[in-house]
């Protein structure tokens, strides 16, 4: 029998992308929080600023970890049990980083941030959520509106660092007693959620390919390098950003600024990302994409006056968006409803894999690989190159290659 969440009907997924895109808006605003505050908290309770990122790294660890049970529970109980859980784990982590910064204990903030990675691998199925019941037309177009909800959690985030960051005795603890806040808030707003449950696959039913068959399949390969390298370059940089302004001698609240440039840069192509991939094929926008991130690592290169990071941000935001939704249209149109959780829990898994790599590679550069804030610039924008080159050199090879697949 074919499970109704699989029928496509426009009508139904309109309605999910709409909730969807309230989620990404209110819900989202906690990564840019914590992204904006993660390191400079990290520097004032690590012995070694080699090791002022690690928050950050273990909240991407904390998600690489979670996507395959986070896939697996929406594959057994549904995506809005898998979407409240992420709720859940945001607001425990959120108490348990304020409780850390509380005590000044590094080891307990960062039990915070690796909990805190389970909302963040939850968040990452809402644009596959958006693609379960949508059309082949409507689907890209579908991700990326889910994805432009990301637009108000960058005004929103920045704002709420902007205005809790110092509104205790202890600096940040303010902040991420708003990041519970925002977890209960937005916790309501799944109860709106329609998309049945799965239903149990009969003896008789598909069972799909097994996930080396997959990641193995070239398309599928050639998406999940693409979206490993977009989200990992766009993290290694991100990451760095707030360091980089502070030691290059710029104001808190002006690192909140660019950071918020830059999650609207992120988010604002998706209003028309979708229409662009159903106009020019995903593989020219996935391409655009990387070509925009090597712009942005130009740009930061030429010096760190303000001007500087508020640019290369921009770009990193937009090139980011391009080279990631492309290659989650990618991906969701290759792979089959059976092989749904299966696929996109291996594929969270190794993006955000890379992304852990990346974040912790982010402060180790920043703050060891040369003695001064512009030196650890540098270090980490010089980083994006051979990446980039592995994604583009991919994205050539899959083009180019016979079409018997």
């Amino acid at each position: 029998m074919t499970n109704s969440a699989y029928i496509p009907d426009d009508r139904r997924a309109k309605r999910n992308v709409t909730i969807l895109v309230m989620a990404q808006a209110l819900l989202g605003s906690q990564m840019p929080m914590i992204f904006t505050i993660g390191g400079l908290a990290g520097q004032t309770l690590a012995t070694n600023l080699c090791f002022a990122t690690l928050p950050i790294s273990l909240i991407v660890l904390g998600s690489m970890l979670a996507a395959t049970p986070v896939s697996w529970v929406m594959q057994r109980f549904g995506r809005r049990v898998g979407f409240m859980l992420g709720t859940l784990a945001g607001a425990i982590g959120g108490a348990i980083g304020a409780y850390g910064l509380y005590q000044a204990s590094f080891p307990i903030y960062l039990m915070g941030s690796l909990v805190t990675g389970i909302y963040m691998s939850a968040q990452g199925f809402y644009r596959f959520a958006a693609a379960d019941s949508a059309s082949d037309e409507f689907r890209p177009k579908a991700i990326s509106y889910v994805m432009a909800g990301g637009l108000l959690s960058a005004i929103i985030g920045p704002q709420l660092v902007k205005l809790t960051v110092d509104s205790m005795v202890i600096p940040f603890v303010g902040t991420y007693l708003a990041v519970i806040g925002v977890n209960v808030i937005g916790s309501v707003l799944f109860l709106f959620l329609d998309i049945p449950k799965p239903q149990p696959p009969a003896h008789d039913a598909p069972k799909g390919r097994t996930r080396w068959e997959l990641i193995t399949t070239p398309r599928i390969a050639v998406a999940v390098i693409c979206a490993m390298v977009s989200y990992a370059l766009m993290n290694l940089v991100m990451t760095s950003t707030p360091l980089a302004v502070v030691g290059c001698g710029f104001e808190k609240n002006t690192a909140a600024d660019v950071v918020s440039a830059h999650v609207l840069a992120m988010y604002i192509p998706s209003f028309f990302t979708g229409h662009l991939i159903a106009r020019f094929g995903v593989e020219k926008i996935v391409a655009t994409g990387l070509v925009i991130l090597a712009g942005a690592g130009a740009v930061a290169l030429q010096g760190v006056d303000l001007e500087n990071f508020f640019l290369a941000l921009v770009l990193l935001g937009i090139g980011w968006n391009f080279g990631f939704i492309g290659a989650t249209a990618m991906l969701a149109g290759a792979h089959k409803p059976e092989e749904r959780g299966r696929m996109q829990g291996l594929n969270d898994l190794l993006v955000f894999g890379g992304v852990t790599v990346a974040s912790l590679a982010s402060g180790g550069l920043m703050n060891c690989s040369g003695g001064t804030a512009q030196a650890g610039w540098t270090s980490v924008n010089l980083a994006m190159a051979p990446f980039l080159m592995l994604a583009g050199g991919a994205l050539i090879w899959l083009v180019l290659r016979p079409k018997e697949d």
